[in-house]
């Protein structure tokens, strides 16, 4: 039997992080996120959260932090709350991250969780700030829920682009990212080409650091 094509969609990803010092080695950020969908009707997904931060070592951070996440026109998902922790490590021109999500739906009583490894690769361009990225991001979905979730590996996310500030305490990546969502229950795959833009405020000067982003992206 011939396999269905994956149905694909075009989008536009937008988020904004502010960096607010709290402590030495503590920092808390304030996300926004916007994700528009031909397929969805424009606006269908936001995103309002925080993430505080503590660098544990010269290399490693670890952070805790929430999310409420809003779905709008065509998106017929439940608004969520969620609650992640991670681990970030920045190793030269490669950084990763791991995320654990638990994600709470009104329409159901089980938590559930993802698993999200992230690795980052940064190619300096020679100005100071400037370079070239890409970045590889899997969902892993441990277990099954009432409300729609499948245990299994559910996605990928694949990003190329360029990171450069703009002025001393902000600082742009700038993208085309990937997007791959494996069929459950008979479904088509869907592939999402995204064009991505994050901003990032620091309320100090700080010096750029090549490092996953702190959301990423949901």
């Amino acid at each position: 039997m011939q396999a269905q094509a994956a149905v694909e969609d075009e989008q536009l990803w937008l988020q904004a992080n502010t960096n607010v010092p709290v402590a030495q080695d503590v920092r808390l950020t304030l996300e926004q996120i916007a994700r528009f969908s031909d397929r969805q009707g424009g606006l269908f997904q936001s995103e309002l959260g925080a993430l505080l931060q503590y660098r544990a070592t010269k290399r490693i951070e670890l952070g805790f932090g929430y999310r409420y996440v809003g779905s709008h026109n065509r998106n017929s998902a439940a608004n969520e709350n969620r609650f992640r922790v991670q681990a970030v490590g920045s190793f030269g021109r490669v950084s990763t991250r791991l995320r654990v999500d638990a994600r709470f739906n009104p329409r159901g009583d089980e938590i559930g969780f993802r698993i999200r490894p992230l690795v980052r690769y940064n190619h300096p361009l020679g100005r100071e700030g400037v370079f070239l990225f890409g970045t590889h991001e899997s969902f892993l979905i441990p277990n099954s829920t009432s409300w729609g979730q499948r245990s299994g590996y559910e996605r990928m996310r694949n990003t190329v682009g360029l990171a450069f500030p703009i002025g001393k305490q902000v600082a742009a990546d700038l993208g085309y990212l990937n997007e791959y969502r494996f069929g459950r229950g008979g479904a088509r795959d869907q592939v999402n080409h995204a064009l991505s833009l994050q901003l990032t405020v620091n309320l100090r000067p700080v010096h750029l650091r090549q490092r996953p982003d702190d959301s990423s992206t949901h």
